[in-house]
Parts: C-alpha cells; structure tokens; sequence
C-alpha cells in the first residue's frame, strides 16, 4: 500500500502512536487509507450540508474495510462575493483547494481519495489536486439545488434574484416583488439550480468517468443523493488498492474530449473552457482553445436548461434522463468525438454507463434532429481584440449572433455598475470592462452584476458585453468573456477608447475591433497598463504568478 510509507515497519513506531491517538486499532494498520476531501463550509448554500454526507459516506468506507480519513478545503461562494472586492479571491481559491488536496495526500501518502465538491472553481480545483495526486479517486458532489418559485408558480433561481435588480432600478418591480424574489430565488441547499459553472463542473466530472452515475444531476438533499454517496463509499474500497482507477487512467485526453462534447450539447458556463484547459495540463493533456470549436461545429446543442431556459433547472434534467440520456442522444450524430470506450471509476465504459438511456421529456433534452442549434452551446472568437482567443456562450445569446457597435470603456467592473446604473450605456453599445483578467483583476471577477443590469433595464438584445475577466454561469446575453492577452500584460481590449466600433460575428468565430494596423502601433506605443494597488499579500503573490485565461489561468512559477 502507498500508506505503507507511515505505518509498516519498527521505524514508524511514533507514526504508528501518532496514528492510535486518532482512534485507530491493530487491525486498522492493515487496511487502505483512504483520504476524505470535503469541502464542507458553512457560508455556501452547496456546502453547508456536505459535513453530514461525509459522515454517511465514512460510515460506508468503515463498513466496506478501509479507514477513512476526512480533511477540509476552503470555498468560496461566487454569488455571495459578487460585485465586491471579495470576489477577487474567487478564482486564485482554486489553486489553494488543489495545492491543499496535494499537500494533504501526498504528506500522509493515502492510499486513495474520494472527493466531495459541489459548487464553482472548487471542483476543477479539486480535480486538478487529485490529478497532481494521482491515486485511485471517485468524486461525488452534494448536488444540485432545487429550483424557486414564485408566489405565481413561476420557476426561478439566483439569476432570476441578480436580474430582478435591473429590473427594480427601472422601477419593473417594487421592493415587494424583489423581497418575494430574494427569499423563494435559493429555496434550499444544493449547487445552484441552472447550468452554471457549479453544475457544468459537476456534470463534466461525470462525463469523464470519474463520478458515479447521476453525480450532475441527482438533486442534493434527497434520498437518491444520499445513496450516491453511499454507493461512492462502497466503490472507493473496492478500488482503493488497484491501480488501473489512478485518476490519470481515467482523465485523459478522450475522457476530456467527452467532456467537451457534453458541455456543447448542453451550453454549459463559459467557466468550464477554463477550467478544463487547467484540468487538461494537470492530466499532460495539450489541449489548445482553439480546438473547442472543432467540437462546437460537429455537435448539437440539444439541451438548454437556465440561464439560457429560465424555466429549466438541473433537477428537470434529471428527471427527463440526466446525463445518460443527453450522451445516449448526442451519440447518434456525435461526427466520431464520443469515446463511449472510455474508462469510468465505476467499471464499466461510458457507453456500458449510459446504455439504451433514454429522452423521458423531448420538452426538456431534445433529439438531435430538433436541436436548439446544429453547433453547440460555447464558442471560442479570435480576431485583432482577441489574438489568443475570448469564450461566449452562445446558448445565452438573446438577440442576433452578429453584432456592431460603438465601445463603452470601463476600467474595472465597478466603474461599469456604475455606469449601467446612471445610463451611460445605451442601444447598440458594446460594453467594455478590463482589468478584471487573471492578472488584472487579478483573480478574473466574474460579471454577474453588470450582465443582470443589463438584462434588467432591459437592453440584453440591444448590447454585447466583452471583458477579460469571466462570466457567472448564469450570465446570458451577447457577453464575451477571457479576452487573450488581457489588458494588464498589454492585450488589444487596453488599447481600446470610447467609440471604438467593435464587430462581433459568432458563427464566423470572429472579434475585431476597426482600427488600422499604424492606429495601433501608435496606440501601443503610449500605452502603459494600469496596475492596482493591492494590500493583500496572497493576491500580490498571484498576480505575478497567473498566466492568462486562454491558458487556463494557472499559475506558473
């Protein structure tokens, strides 16, 4: 056994004490470790309830002949963080939740893992720590929340909360509507209900084999979720010692391509092109951003679940088949992309997994000869503002998919708040937010609030929105995120001014902005990127260590 570093031998007699002071017995030594990461915290609406998951799955693990060992990863709630500096901390906590999973495992050299995320960058940051690991490892997440409702009936979720903020600002709705909205949006614990970047994540994790079956949309806080992390219990001691379930087996450069055909049939958060480029170059997958449209022009998009379908949630995807019937459907005109050959930490291959799934509601997964597009949900544009690339989600596009317009100039995303709120930003506007990249920011906020106002005040047709920092999963609108090289290493999206005509063209893959090759040379020539004070030593550190977004923002010393 791996753990045998720290328990076999006379020399690891005080090991061997410090061990017996936790509770373990003779019997005890002779059994796998195995490592319990849950990230449990209190603050998150996906987390606060994971401590007594972790309680059942331990008691499987116990009962299945392994001794488990339960440690703890930090989180943060993206919505709660939001449109304050708070959310600065957002993404570099995904380094910190990987190199704790590193530290953990590899200092006490457990000889394999389950790990509990749920929401967010905690789950890539999860996986790429386990990836760094590289034991036998199954993840199971506390699933997704169930959707609100309206005193009407009305489906919503947290989108419809951040919304109705530009809907109260231009007096749509009263306070009264917005209190009803604010505390029916979240009606439990869970991952929040819609295809946002928690929910794409652990959806993902599911596609490339290394959740069980149901781990994206199995509803947290029900007897079926319950059981699915009983079943990883059991699955964890039956794997724990072999090494064909080491995680690289099972992450490798098909298993991630099956992640990517999923995450185009089903739109998910623009967030998952970031991660999974960070996840492939754990796994030493050299996957390039461009190569994502390959795949978005070979698969249908044929599920939309909110944002994008404000009425369809997670737990209505699981009910019309989940994540089997998605792949069972895509498989049937899926141009060779699908590897149904590849592995899961279950056992069986994917197409074992999902066999003869099928659609319960065509409502809600669509065939693939009635796609909602014959290209998938994600796009990746390049063009003279975007030289490394910039992502959309082009399921959340309201309007047209083509869009011209004079740039309005905001150097942080406060200044655009600001500027949404007071009517700067008008009909055929393209708004503009920079400095908010993985350097700039630095952390890469996310734009919820700015993109809500505008869906709000009603102008989410009329304007398109590009920043180099990222978008929520519940944005939606022609909003263009992870513009590469971004402003603070001296990207294009700096050079802009107010009035710039910029074109967009999403089925061309294109970004430009009109401006002459001797007006930039000589714009570039002036310009000096703003860099902002930062008190704060652990966001210093990862300002001069983070790569840009079209490189998955991980940090490279």
């Amino acid at each position: 056994m791996r753990s045998d570093i720290i328990k076999k031998g006379y020399t690891r007699a005080p090991h061997r004490s410090l061990l017996r002071a936790t509770g373990l017995k003779d019997e005890d030594f002779e059994k796998p470790f195995i490592g319990v990461a849950n990230s449990f915290i209190e603050i998150i609406p996906g987390h606060f309830f994971l401590n007594k998951y972790s309680e059942i799955l331990k008691d499987e693990i116990r009962k299945n002949g392994c001794v488990p060992f339960e440690f703890n990863c930090i989180g943060v709630d993206d919505g709660i963080a939001m449109g304050h500096s708070g959310m600065l901390y957002s993404l570099p906590s995904r380094e910190l939740i990987a190199n704790s999973i590193e530290t953990v495992m590899n200092a006490h050299a457990l000889d394999a893992l389950v790990c509990m995320p749920n929401c967010d960058k905690i789950v890539p940051g999860m996986v790429m720590g386990a990836l760094r690991v590289n034991v036998p490892t199954v993840f199971v997440s506390g699933g997704p929340m169930k959707k609100g409702y309206t005193k009407k009936g009305e489906p919503i979720d947290l989108a419809t909360a951040f919304e109705a903020v530009g809907k109260f600002e231009t007096k749509e709705i009263s306070a009264e509507e917005l209190k009803e909205i604010e505390c029916a949006a979240c009606p439990s614990g869970g991952s929040c209900s819609g295809m946002f970047t928690a929910n794409s994540m652990n959806t993902l994790c599911e596609a490339m084999g290394i959740a069980l079956k149901g781990n994206g949309t199995v509803p947290a806080l029900t007897p079926e979720r319950e059981e699915l992390i009983r079943q990883a219990g059991r699955r964890i001691c039956q794997i724990a010692l072999d090494e064909k379930y080491k995680i690289r087996n099972i992450v490798n450069e098909k298993s991630i391509q099956n992640a990517l055909v999923v995450d185009m049939a089903m739109g998910g958060s623009s967030n998952t092109v970031l991660h999974i480029l960070a996840i492939a170059r754990e796994a030493g997958v050299n996957l390039q951003i461009a190569g994502l449209n390959e795949i978005s022009r070979k698969i249908a998009h044929i599920a939309k679940i909110s944002p994008s379908l404000p009425n369809i949630h997670m737990e209505d995807i699981d009910r019309a088949g989940g994540l089997s019937a998605v792949i069972n459907e895509i498989s049937r005109r899926d141009n060779g992309l699908l590897d149904l050959g590849a592995p899961t930490v279950t056992g069986e291959s994917l197409g074992e997994r999902v066999g003869a799934s099928v659609i319960k509601d065509e409502e809600v997964i669509h065939k693939v000869e009635n796609a909602y597009s014959d290209v998938g949900g994600l796009a990746i544009l390049f063009g003279n503002l975007a030289e490394q690339g910039c992502v959309i989600k082009t399921a959340g596009i309201i309007g047209e998919r083509k869009f011209s317009g004079k740039a309005v100039c905001f150097n942080s995303q406060d200044e655009a708040i600001e500027g949404i709120s007071s009517g700067k930003v008008n009909k055929g506007d393209v708004v503009v937010i920079r400095y908010e990249g993985p350097r700039g920011g630095p952390g890469m906020q996310e734009m919820l609030s700015p993109t809500s106002l505008i869906m709000g005040r009603g102008l989410g047709a009329d304007v398109a929105l590009i920043t180099d920092g990222r978008f929520s999963g519940a944005t939606r609108g022609l909003s263009v995120g992870h513009v590469s090289p971004e402003a603070a290493e001296g990207g294009m999206i700096g050079l802009l001014e107010d009035g710039d005509i910029i074109d967009i063209d999403v089925d061309t893959y294109a970004i430009n902005v009109r401006l002459s090759e001797a007006e930039i040379a000589a714009r570039r020539a002036k310009f000096k990127p703003i860099e902002k004070p930062l008190p704060y030593r652990w966001l210093r550190m990862y300002r001069k260590l983070v790569t840009n977004a079209s490189n998955g923002a991980i940090l490279e010393a």
